[in-house]
């Protein structure tokens, strides 16, 4: 069968590779899932790791298969998968699983130390049919999800927290998907980025009852004054320079979630006696996320319906650019590099849908 692969350290790297069909007794336990792929979404990730900027290749490969927001349907099963996993179910998998450290064994492998992970059935999450086609949408749902769900487990030690109102920090794919979790979590909803209105994200935060703002047009502490205080901020804009203004606008016990990965070398100017003061008096926290566990694939799975019982069409409205077979990855990765209307660039495998 056939990925998409790269030649891990070799920008420009990437190709189309011929890889053995798993199989379920390469699982132990009886717990394999043996899955047809429909979609495969892509992001910057997978741009970066073809430009060289990180990734490795397993051991004996020279070759790294990308594309970890994955799609598809049951084939197999082993005897002891649950029967919420059957051929003929949609489902998603998640991308770190378990290995020897603590956290995999409490179910945390978002946070694991280790470098080796596992696939089985305790890593595969069933979708209804009503999901079929966005689904390829849950593993970028999940960054948001676990930046909102750790923001509220956070501030248990308030003993109650509420939290109303929300400023999220950039449009794009993982922008808007945070916008929608905060939106169904019933939080006023202002998106910051720096794109000028009217354009299709802008309308996308406006159709879940959002204000949208460039911040062409107004700084953060201006928005905070016609929109904040803000109880939540979440960052996903790629540009580290902006969370220092986002600490001067987050409100009092308010959390800064972080989920941007720079790998520049950006420096900044800030006021940080003003900051240092204002979340020691303010009991504020600033938080990063990365990746995310089982709770919040489950949570993820939830979100997905009701946006798409309260917001009928949207989530669809997310899925901008097919790419039609594994074939056309040239294709692929100029969308991804080039094409800046793009919202999510995915993969149709083998055309197929």
């Amino acid at each position: 069968m056939k990925a998409i692969a790269v030649h891990p350290g070799k920008a420009g790297s990437i190709h189309l590779e011929d890889v053995p069909k798993p199989s379920l007794d390469q699982v132990s336990d009886g717990r394999g899932v043996l899955v047809r792929v429909l979609r495969v979404g892509v992001d910057g990730t997978d741009k970066e790791i073809n430009a060289a900027e990180y990734g490795a290749a397993p051991p004996g490969d020279d070759f790294l298969i990308i594309g970890h927001e994955n799609f598809g349907v049951v084939e197999d099963v082993g005897p002891n998968v649950p029967d919420t996993i059957r051929p003929g179910g949609y489902v998603v998998a998640s991308v770190r699983r378990p290995g020897s450290s603590i956290y995999g064994k409490i179910g945390l492998q978002d946070f694991t130390t280790d470098d080796v992970y596992f696939e089985d059935s305790n890593f595969v999450f069933p979708l209804p049919e009503t999901l079929r086609e966005v689904g390829v949408l849950l593993e970028p749902t999940t960054v948001a999800e676990k930046g909102i769900n750790h923001a509220y487990e956070i501030q248990r030690r308030l003993k109650v927290w509420e939290p109303r109102r929300a400023l999220i920090l950039g449009s794009g794919t993982i922008g808007l998907l945070m916008a929608m979790a905060a939106r169904l979590r019933g939080l006023e909803l202002t998106v910051a980025s720096l794109p000028q209105p009217p354009y299709r994200n802008s309308e996308l935060v406006e159709q879940l009852g959002g204000v949208y703002v460039s911040t062409q047009d107004q700084s953060l502490a201006e928005i905070s004054q016609e929109r904040g205080p803000f109880d939540l901020i979440m960052d996903a804009t790629g540009f580290s320079p902006v969370v220092w203004e986002a600490a001067e606008v987050l409100g009092k016990n308010g959390v800064l979630v972080l989920s941007s990965i720079t790998g520049g070398d950006r420096k900044a100017e800030i006021r940080s006696d003003a900051i240092n003061q204002s979340f020691v008096l303010g009991n504020k926290v600033m938080v990063g996320t990365v990746n995310a566990s089982p709770a919040d694939f489950r949570s993820g799975v939830d979100d997905l319906i009701k946006a798409q019982a309260l917001f009928p069409g949207w989530l669809d409205q997310l899925l901008t650019t097919p790419i039609r077979g594994l074939e056309n990855y040239d294709q692929m990765i100029r969308a991804l590099t080039e094409d800046k209307d793009a919202i999510k660039v995915f993969v149709e495998v083998n055309g197929s849908r």
